[in-house]
């Protein structure tokens, strides 16, 4: 029995099944021993975890990893008894070993750089202490790798050593791989990109173009008709968002969706709200005019929703600024993510967003141009390189749509400008000959095959198939082709690299927290790439400030997801061939839309608040008609004081004449004055005399009236004794 006991346990230890399950077991499925164990050890295992990230503060989000539930299944792969690394070994050995694994996938790009061009991409932010820190990644097709995180407090301020820094980096990666610069718009950056420009003659400067789309969003959100419709929005928004009843009778509706979903910039969110807001337009409707909806009607701002959400002009404005802006937001859909390079549709999606909104209004030229001269502000006077309409030109999936590709002077002259200053490594006049064939579909351009896959196929890729017959062109196009127009399809939350810059840190400590950065960073990066689809968490704070305007009571001042806007606004192609279609039935002129009605919104004061505007007049009827009269009262105002203004010099001309005159006649008065005072003397003294006269006069009368009285008195007493004689007689 002990030999056989024995025998057992050598077959055991040489079969080797315990080192198997230790080190090998299938993770993807439960072990029966995993199914046997009870809920009890279940719920300790899992508070095991808990209080793990409780008290080392770990934040909950970390579960969403995707490297967690590796460990834990590589734990328990282990079994009973494993013991976790040790403080040293995280933080030296391993993190070593990271950082050697993590530099392999890196340098596996390297080829990938030298094929089709590269393109460095700084993205500036500040910490919490304001400093301003810069983090430089390299983007091709093949994937996005974090090179470094620099401190720049001592050179942003200088273009001379912010151009110095980005040479350092050009040379990192090498000058003859990087085909495109995209910074941060400033001036500094900018005049740091033209003096790297002057020094590596091959690499072309430009600003983000997501952030110069997200300039667009808001100057247009700032325009007085845009916010009167947001704000009138964002009342009912709020109202429904702090009312437990109203949110959950619209939730119980059929296919309902939340209005508000967080995009990645703040100004995408206010018109994706806006689309959303009248996709639940009849939802609301039936809502505010059904029976549960009465008890609200005491509240003031009850009273105010319901008139908006059953003024139909409120939805007409708000579908005409979805229509407005959808071009604008899905070009920036296209710019801000780095699922495929972008830099060949940055053109062709402004040249679009400007024709599609003029085509909206019915080329009325008194509607669009508002909104026209802000995108061309932006896009002609910061955003728009010669790079952009080379790639533009290059891209085969509009050069051959001819009844949409834009024939205007400056696209060849950016591709020839561009060949003249950045091409150095093949001769101008075999460019110019293959740009011709190219054009002309001679070659292999003429392929049927090349001509039916130039919209579906990529770009670059397009060119590697059909390209082989102009092979200088050929080279241009694909480097030029493989890059992204924007620095923001990457990781924005940089809180992660503010320990690295602190001061208080030895060398050594110093560059272990480098190497940290450079690891977590990474592979972060390459998991995000390998599953190209972001969401975003249920907690997800950052996220959250960009939808307050829209969800909290007391408003506060008023970026983009592309899943959100999967579904939010039109669908983003899946080939190329779709993202030059017509835009037809999304902003043509048969949609049921009042331009007219919008006008006249457009002239609407928004210097009061709405609520109280609604409050003053009663009802949005007629804040809306008192709000046009006061505009058009206003414009009368406005024509009268330009023509007062015009009028304003010959006015001043006559005053100053008759204020000459003025002094002429008073100089005149003085020298007359003296006349009429003599004049004036002896008219007095006539007048003395005059009545002295009068007064001698009064006297005489006075003497002859008494005299007259006695000579009466006297006739009478002889009368009277002349009568008493003759009755004697």
């Amino acid at each position: 029995m002990g030999s056989s006991s024995k025998g057992k346990r050598k077959v055991t230890a040489s079969t080797g099944i315990r080192a198997f399950f230790k080190g090998g077991c299938d993770t993807s499925q439960p072990t029966i021993k995993a199914c046997l164990q009870s809920k009890e050890k279940w719920k300790n295992t899992d508070m095991a975890i808990a209080l793990w990230f409780y008290d080392a503060c770990i934040p909950i989000n970390a579960v969403n990893s995707p490297f967690f539930q590796k460990a834990i299944d590589q734990i328990a792969s282990m079994g009973h008894g494993y013991k976790s690394p040790s403080y040293h070994s995280l933080r030296v050995n391993l993190l070593r070993n990271a950082k050697r694994d993590v530099k392999l996938v890196v340098d596996s790009f390297r080829s990938t750089w030298t094929e089709t061009g590269c393109t460095i991409m700084g993205d500036g932010w500040k910490d919490t202490r304001q400093r301003p820190l810069i983090n430089f990644l390299v983007y091709c097709p093949k994937g996005i790798s974090f090179i470094k995180s620099v401190d720049a407090s001592d050179i942003v301020t200088s273009a001379e050593n912010l151009c110095n820094l980005f040479a350092e980096i050009v040379e990192m990666v090498g000058s003859n791989n990087v085909v495109h610069l995209v910074t941060d718009n400033a001036s500094n950056y900018k005049a740091a990109g033209s003096l790297l420009s002057e020094r590596y003659p091959n690499i072309c400067w430009s600003p983000c173009a997501a952030h110069c789309i997200n300039l667009i969003l808001k100057d247009i959100g700032e325009m007085n008709d845009v916010k009167a419709i947001v704000s009138l929005a964002s009342t009912v928004t709020v109202f429904i968002y702090n009312h437990k009843f109203t949110l959950n009778w619209l939730r119980k509706t059929t296919g309902w969706k939340e209005i508000i979903r967080p995009g990645e910039t703040r100004f995408a969110t206010t018109f994706i709200a806006l689309k959303s807001l009248h996709d639940h337009k009849d939802s609301l409707q039936s809502l505010v005019t059904s029976g549960d909806y009465k008890q609200f009607l005491r509240i003031e701002k009850g009273k105010d929703v319901k008139q908006i959400v059953l003024d139909e002009r409120f939805w007409n404005n708000c579908l005409i600024m979805v229509r407005i802006m959808g071009p604008i937001i899905r070009l920036l859909r296209i710019c801000d993510t780095d699922e495929r390079p972008s830099l060949g549709y940055v053109y062709e999606g402004m040249f679009r967003a400007i024709n599609g909104i003029k085509r909206l209004f019915r080329n009325k030229e008194r509607l669009y141009k508002p909104y026209i001269d802000i995108i061309s502000d932006r896009w002609d006077r910061m955003l728009r390189k010669n790079l952009h309409a080379a790639a533009y030109y290059l891209n085969p999936a509009f050069q051959y749509e001819s009844a949409t590709f834009c024939t205007h002077p400056e696209v060849i002259n950016g591709l020839l400008d561009y060949i003249e200053t950045k091409v150095d490594w093949c001769n101008p006049e075999k460019l110019s000959q293959e740009i011709g064939m190219y054009r002309e579909r001679q070659g292999s351009f003429g392929r049927k095959l090349a001509i039916l896959t130039s919209k579906s196929d990529r770009p670059e890729n397009w060119w590697k198939l059909y390209g082989c017959d102009a092979p200088n062109l050929q080279k241009l196009a694909i480097r030029i082709l493989s890059q992204t127009a924007s620095s923001s399809g990457c990781e924005r939350n940089w809180s992660v690299f503010e320990r690295i810059h602190t001061k208080k840190r030895n060398r050594l400590e110093h560059q272990k927290l480098n190497d940290l950065v450079y690891v977590h960073y990474n592979l972060r990066l390459q998991h995000w790439f390998d599953h190209r689809k972001r969401s975003y968490d249920p907690i997800d704070y950052e996220s959250i400030d960009k939808t307050e305007f829209w969800v909290i009571e007391k408003e506060q001042d008023g970026e983009l997801n592309c899943d959100e806007l999967e579904e939010e606004l039109e669908e983003l192609p899946k080939d190329d061939s779709q993202l030059v279609e017509d835009d037809e039935s999304e902003i043509g002129e048969d949609n049921d839309i009042d331009l007219e009605a919008f006008q006249r919104r457009r002239l609407l004061d928004d210097d009061e608040d709405n609520d109280c505007k609604l409050r003053r007049y009663g009802s949005l009827h007629q804040y809306n008609g008192m709000a046009f009269s006061i505009k058009q009262a206003t414009l009368r105002s406005d024509r009268n004081e330009r023509d007062f203004e015009g009028k304003e010099k010959e006015s001043m001309k006559i005053v100053q004449k008759a204020s000459t005159e003025w002094l002429e006649y008073e100089e005149v008065g003085k020298g007359k004055e003296k006349e009429s005072t003599s004049e004036t003397n002896e008219a007095s003294e006539r007048v003395r005399e005059a009545g002295r006269e009068e007064e001698e006069l009064m006297e005489l009368q006075i003497t002859i009236n008494k005299s007259a009285e006695g000579h009466k008195l006297g006739i009478g007493i002889v009368a009277k004794q002349i009568g008493g004689k003759t009755r004697a007689e």
